[in-house]
């Protein structure tokens, strides 16, 4: 940590001037009609081509259809159902959140990795974290010229992103023989190679995805302080809400001291909003601003940020604090199970997720993904229970990831696996093949 706040650029190769494109560098942003004049209750707003006569909604059907959503949902809501103002749906969207965003930087705000202060100006928000990770791509990479460097077994979208932006893909893996643990050391290596001038962004997912992992801080520190490289770092932390540290796991109030880290979070996952499709991306003010310059003008909806700002609230906070408990319980019981249950093998990765990945036998006792992907299509098509097959990432040889339920679903799944691994043993299930195992694993979450 810096003790006089001076920024952390000197001590390594980051040059926001020109690792970002110049065309982004130049972009003006769109000038929003709410940039200027806001809809307060007291102005006369002409300038949008709004429908002043309102949003085309029954309003009493409306408010009687929540009400009955918050009567059916009362055993999760501890009577504080969230509060909606749909009359002023007819009128576009705050395109800045200054208000969530503060409630967001307070929620990270922990002062375990920095004595300074986050604040809006190092918040932006997109469509889920998905949008963030296509942002960056956008603001940094060169089409068919850069590259980014990802951390496999990991998250598939920042790939599928890269693709979709022409932008080339350079692969470090994670080390399956040490917990899935970053190969820091290989990745500098990697970007002070030739090859290196032309990535601009490093993805790396903590907790990972699928390996429940976290990323140690020090291997982190250690790309950020690449003396040559420059690039962005950019952590994932969709997942770190479940992490054992609690709130001093994330690393989003770092970004204050290093203007090359990135960080993405989202409510989709400890928070249960995944149906709202909201994420964030903390960073230096200066990035953060770039990303903010090229998003579209109103891409967050005024209902997601009327969910998201109040899921942030004390009293729901407290709720989904409990349902985390409640799911890391059932983890622990799971991590207790599923090792008893014959055809079952290692877990692989960590323990620091709503998930767990873990080894599906054959009748020899190896890891097998012929044996995981009957297991994942019996489960799936014969017993209504759905995980993933995840055999063909690297380093999960036979393994299927199975996110936590509650205690329910949970007693089920349990209960349909045993009989499920002894049919496919028995070979009650049909044969499989490469292609069969390469379509499962495809799918991305």
């Amino acid at each position: 940590m810096t003790t006089n706040g001076a920024s952390r650029t000197s001590r390594n190769g980051f040059n926001l001037q020109t690792c970002a494109r110049p065309n982004i560098l130049a972009l003006q942003p769109y000038r929003c009609a709410r940039d200027d004049y806001k809809d307060d209750g007291t102005n006369v707003l002409l300038d949008a081509n709004e429908n002043a006569y309102g949003p085309g909604l029954a309003f009493d059907q409306v408010k009687d259809a929540l009400q009955e959503s918050s009567k059916t949902q009362g055993a999760n809501s501890n009577n504080s159902t969230p509060r909606l103002q749909l009359q002023g749906l007819n009128r576009y969207p705050d395109p800045h959140q200054h208000d969530l965003k503060q409630l967001l930087c307070n929620l990270r705000q922990t002062n375990t990795h920095t004595s300074r202060s986050i604040t809006p100006l190092n918040l932006f928000l997109g469509v889920g974290s998905d949008e963030a990770i296509d942002a960056l791509i956008r603001c940094f990479c060169r089409p068919a010229i850069d590259k980014i460097l990802t951390c496999p077994p990991t998250y598939g979208m920042y790939s599928v992103s890269a693709c979709v932006n022409d932008v080339s893909v350079v692969s470090v893996p994670l080390d399956p023989e040490n917990n899935f643990a970053l190969r820091a050391d290989a990745i500098c290596e990697k970007l002070s190679s030739e090859e290196g001038e032309k990535i601009k962004i490093v993805y790396i997912c903590s907790p990972g995805n699928p390996t429940a992992t976290m990323v140690e801080k020090d291997r982190i520190q250690q790309l950020l302080e690449h003396p040559t490289w420059n690039g962005i770092v950019v952590v994932d932390e969709a997942y770190v809400d479940f992490a054992s540290a609690g709130r001093a796991a994330s690393f989003a109030e770092w970004v204050v001291e290093w203007p090359n880290l990135v960080v993405m979070q989202t409510l989709s996952k400890a928070f249960g909003l995944a149906g709202i499709r909201i994420g964030a991306a903390f960073a230096s003010e200066e990035v953060a601003a770039l990303l903010n310059n090229l998003k579209a003008p109103y891409n967050i909806s005024s209902i997601t940020s009327q969910l998201a700002s109040q899921a942030l609230q004390k009293e729901h906070l407290a709720v989904m604090q409990s349902n985390m408990q409640k799911l890391i319980k059932q983890r622990e019981r799971m991590v207790k199970e599923l090792p008893q249950i014959k055809g079952m093998g290692r877990f692989r990765g960590g323990f620091e997720s709503n998930f767990l990945l873990i080894e599906v036998l054959d009748q020899s006792g190896k890891p097998c993904n012929e044996t995981a992907l009957k297991v994942y299509e019996q489960l799936a098509e014969n017993r209504g229970v759905v995980v993933r097959f995840r055999g063909k990432e690297y380093g999960c040889q036979g393994c299927l990831r199975i996110t936590v339920g509650t205690e329910k679903e949970v007693e089920r799944f349990l209960k349909e696996l045993g009989s499920v691994i002894a049919e496919v043993h028995k070979g009650k299930a049909n044969g499989v093949t490469e292609k069969d195992e390469q379509a499962a694993n495809d799918v991305l979450a």
